[in-house]
Order: C-alpha cells, then sequence, then structure tokens
C-alpha cells in the first residue's frame, strides 16, 4: 500500500469508529427521507407542478445541515481533543494528512448522500401520481448527479475551512448562518442578489431546481453545471486556504 493509501486507510477509520459518524449520519437520512416523504404525500396526484424535480430535493436542502455538520466534526474533533498531534506524528508529511482527511470526507459524504438521494426521489415520485417525472430524462439525471456532486464538494468545503479555523464550533457558527440562514434569504433581494448568488450553498439551488435561471423572483444567473464550477471554485478555494493553514502552523 503507498504512504497515501495507508494514510487514507487511517483517516477511514477515524471517520467510521466515532459514535458520532452513525449517528449524524443515520439522522441526514432519516431527515431527508421523512421529508421527502411528508412534501410529497402533500402533492396532489395530478397536479400541475411548475417543476416537478423541486418537490424531491426540498428534503435533501433541509438535511444537508447534518451533513455540513458531520463534514465540520470529522476534522473539528481532533484539534478539540488535541489528537491531531499523533496523526501529525503518525502521518510527519502534511500534506499527505490534510490530502487523506478531505479524501475521507469526500468520500464518506459520496458513499452516504447517493443511495439517500435516490431513496427520496423515488418516495416523492412514487407519491407524486401523475406528476411524477420519469428517471431518464435528462433534466432528472442532471438534478440527480449535480445534486449528488454539490453535497459532496459542500462538505469538503466545510471540511476544509475547519482546518483553517481549527474549532468545529467557529467553523459552525460562521458556515451555517452564512450559508444556510442568510444566503437563503439574501439571495433573493435585488440589491445584492449578483453577489449574494454565487455563494456555495445557492449554487445547491441552482443544480436541484430551487431556483431557475430566467425566474424574475428567484432565478440565478447560471444553470446547474456552470454552477458546480462556481462550487469547485469555491472548494479549491478552501482546499487551498486550509492546506496553507496546517503547513504553516503546529498542531
Amino acid at each position: 500500500m503507498s504512504a497515501f493509501g495507508a494514510a487514507a486507510a487511517a483517516e477511514w477509520v477515524k471517520v467510521r469508529s466515532v459514535r458520532s459518524t452513525a449517528v449524524t449520519l443515520t439522522v441526514f437520512a432519516v431527515v431527508a427521507l421523512g421529508m421527502g416523504w411528508l412534501i410529497g404525500s402533500t402533492m396532489e396526484p395530478g397536479a400541475d407542478l411548475d417543476d416537478p424535480l423541486t418537490a424531491a430535493f426540498m428534503g435533501l436542502l433541509v438535511a444537508q445541515l447534518l451533513l455540513v455538520t458531520f463534514a465540520v466534526a470529522c476534522v473539528g474533533s481532533e484539534y478539540a481533543t488535541g489528537t491531531i498531534k499523533a496523526s501529525l506524528a503518525a502521518v510527519p508529511s502534511r500534506g499527505r494528512l490534510y490530502a487523506a482527511k478531505m479524501s475521507a470526507v469526500g468520500a464518506t459524504v459520496a458513499l452516504v448522500v447517493l443511495p439517500v438521494e435516490l431513496a427520496v426521489f423515488a418516495i416523492v415520485q412514487g407519491l407524486a401520481g401523475d406528476a411524477a417525472v420519469s428517471w431518464t430524462e435528462w433534466a432528472t439525471i442532471e438534478s440527480l448527479l449535480g445534486g449528488w456532486i454539490s453535497l459532496m464538494l459542500l462538505c469538503v468545503f466545510a471540511a476544509a475551512i475547519t482546518v483553517v479555523t481549527r474549532s468545529t464550533v467557529w467553523t459552525l457558527a460562521i458556515l451555517l448562518p452564512v450559508l444556510f440562514l442568510s444566503g437563503q434569504g439574501l439571495g433573493n433581494v435585488d440589491a445584492i442578489r449578483p453577489v449574494v448568488q454565487y455563494f456555495p450553498d445557492q449554487v445547491g439551488h441552482v443544480i436541484m431546481h430551487m431556483t431557475i435561471p430566467g425566474d424574475p423572483r428567484f432565478g440565478r444567473d447560471y444553470g446547474a453545471w456552470t454552477g458546480v464550477a462556481i462550487l469547485v471554485l469555491w472548494t479549491a478555494a478552501a482546499l487551498a486556504g486550509g492546506w496553507l493553514a496546517m503547513r504553516r502552523r503546529d498542531a
């Protein structure tokens, strides 16, 4: 096994051996599935919806708060307990350790989100009756794939920010209001929409059809894959900041 492979395997063991991982990800799945069932059961069969995909992803957008909390806790807990010193002693190459941590977070989220997303979509479409959309339509495939990618990138972004702050509490205090509270409301204020629409959380709204380009009320100036590219840039910037922080600071 390569040096990076060994470091990544060790990080994976850390992620899956912590009780909070199973609890947080289980709650994420329950919330996403429960919200999907609740929203789907309130849809009237045969209803003429502006965009049937919207209903399928509302629950995921609420449940993503738990995913971000998981990603932040994966990294922040080591700084809180001081075990980051042991990790650095075991893997002296900080770049390798950092890459392994980010890979473990991203891979875990990717493995969990995909089946949950597909299950939520199946539940909502099963309850939608005549308003259901086909699995084979490009808009459906685009939303499912884009939503999966965006949730994974958002969690890696959050984990990297945690390396910068070295604090679970501070990271959540910064990210949750900015990304999921202020961004939701401010993104629809005409005066500042041109800037806020490019926040990381807004990208997910476009991909999951919460906002549709051209809508005078909630539309954004870009489409789904442009949004993915924007989130890639946000994530790359956060990863660069996290790497610099880990490289220059003591444990």
